[in-house]
């Protein structure tokens, strides 16, 4: 996976189209009521230093897929928000999302000198659990300020400190090598308990003949 600037004309408008979807921007509040933003917008968002915005590619080749930003960075009391959407939606439920916010954490605190981070999502907002695969802890409730379809919804508040942070992509390779350490020693453990059982409980002659045997041959155990 990569992480794009926006500073192409092509990268801006799939950007913003992205954004325009219903599906993304019904989420999102960029202020002032603005829920969707033009191509001419976010490449003045782009630009200034109170936000860091990125697109992401995809696992397989270099073809961005969504976008992933920080909002209100301050140097001074170094902290920013963190957003972002999926674009390209047949990459859903594969981490990649995930990945991107983790890669993005991990420029905000090492590169940026961020100490904290923070974020809101709207609840029934199913990247909630994005937010909690990246450590993100639960601090309020900012209760009926979100409206969707005419109906008020809660935004619930999160943050992260940078000690707090840990790689996505680091984890989920631990991960990958504890389950395996725990598959290998789980499948030692069987063989070592098949071995003791045939050492107790031999295997009765009739039953070694009728499978041994096509024809159907039947040893008595004398």
């Amino acid at each position: 996976m990569k992480l794009l600037p926006l500073d192409t004309p092509e990268i801006l408008e799939l950007a913003a189209g992205w954004l325009a979807q219903k599906e993304n921007h019904q989420w999102l509040d960029f202020g002032n009521a603005r829920q969707i933003i033009t191509p001419a917008l976010l490449r003045i968002m782009a630009q200034r230093p109170s936000h860091f915005m990125r697109a992401y590619t995809s696992d397989r080749d270099d073809t961005p897929i969504g976008i992933c930003c920080l909002n209100s960075v301050d140097r001074n009391f170094k902290s920013a928000t963190l957003w972002g959407a999926q674009g390209d939606k047949l990459f859903r439920h594969r981490g990649l999302g995930t990945l991107a916010a983790s890669k993005v954490l991990t420029l905000a605190f090492r590169d940026l000198g961020l100490h904290t981070i923070n974020t809101w999502v709207v609840e029934g907002n199913p990247s909630i659990r994005l937010i909690q695969r990246l450590n993100f802890r639960y601090i309020g409730r900012q209760r009926q300020c979100h409206f969707m379809d005419g109906r008020a919804h809660d935004r619930l508040l999160f943050d992260l400190l940078a000690s707090e942070h840990e790689s996505f992509e680091e984890t989920r390779r631990a991960r990958k090598s504890r389950s395996l350490q725990d598959t290998l020693r789980q499948n030692g453990d069987e063989d070592a308990g098949a071995e003791l059982h045939s050492e107790n409980h031999p295997t009765p002659l009739r039953a070694l003949a009728t499978a041994g045997s096509g024809a159907g041959l039947e040893i008595q155990p004398g």
